[in-house]
């Protein structure tokens, strides 16, 4: 884990299951590269685990990006972050010999994944975000072209308003992702309703492509 290109404290589970998209877990302020694993286990039944350590400390709390204010992300920051993620994930597809992984992200994980699906659209092959918001205030034209991608939010949620995850779901469809937004009855914090339809969903959206027939 020295490589300059790994240089994001992880964990790297391997696949116990043949043909499901390897999972990304981004945690959420706070949280660190353990913290995900069991939640990645449940949702990916089997698939590889690549959880992560973000590098930004807010009062000795792990994030993924600065933030300037409650809500306020500092700009240049998430754009700076979003790509040294990018660049992780290709040198870790490279090190453990993965696919293209599904980022599992919730609330700074959740943002910053977003971030990284506009701004390197290639890195990831799909997403589920939970209790995200729209991390840039200036998005670029992403091609996001049948790229799947469920985003779970709360109605009772104090820190993210369900309205700024609709704005998010509305700008990821227009770049052209097939995006499942679901508003759940709950507030920020994680919910067995969330495991559940998160896992329904990987199961249907997961798979890893066939290898192609030989010519």
């Amino acid at each position: 884990m020295s490589e300059p290109a790994l240089s994001f404290v992880h964990r790297f589970v391997p696949a116990r299951r043949p043909g499901v998209r390897p999972l990304l877990l981004l945690h959420g302020t706070g949280g660190n590269e353990d913290d995900m694993i069991p939640l990645g286990t449940t949702l990916g039944d089997g698939a590889a685990l690549l959880s992560l350590r973000g590098k930004v400390s807010e009062r000795g709390m792990p994030r993924f990006f600065r933030r300037v204010a409650e809500g306020v992300f500092d700009q240049e920051d998430v754009r700076r972050r979003a790509e040294e993620l990018a660049d992780f994930v290709a040198a870790a597809r490279e090190r453990y010999q993965i696919a293209a992984p599904f980022a599992v992200g919730y609330s700074n994980g959740a943002n910053v994944a977003a971030a990284l699906m506009l701004l390197r659209p290639q890195a990831l092959a799909g997403a589920i975000l939970l209790r995200a918001t729209m991390p840039l205030d200036d998005p670029p034209a992403a091609d996001l072209a049948g790229l799947p991608v469920l985003i779970l939010s709360g109605e009772q949620d104090t820190i993210i308003a369900p309205a700024s995850s609709q704005r998010l779901a509305e700008l990821l469809v227009r770049a052209g992702a097939r995006v499942a937004h679901r508003t759940l009855p709950l507030g920020h914090e994680l919910s067995p309703v969330d495991v559940t339809m998160g896992r329904q969903w990987f199961a249907t959206n997961g798979a890893e492509p066939a290898p192609a027939a030989p010519a």
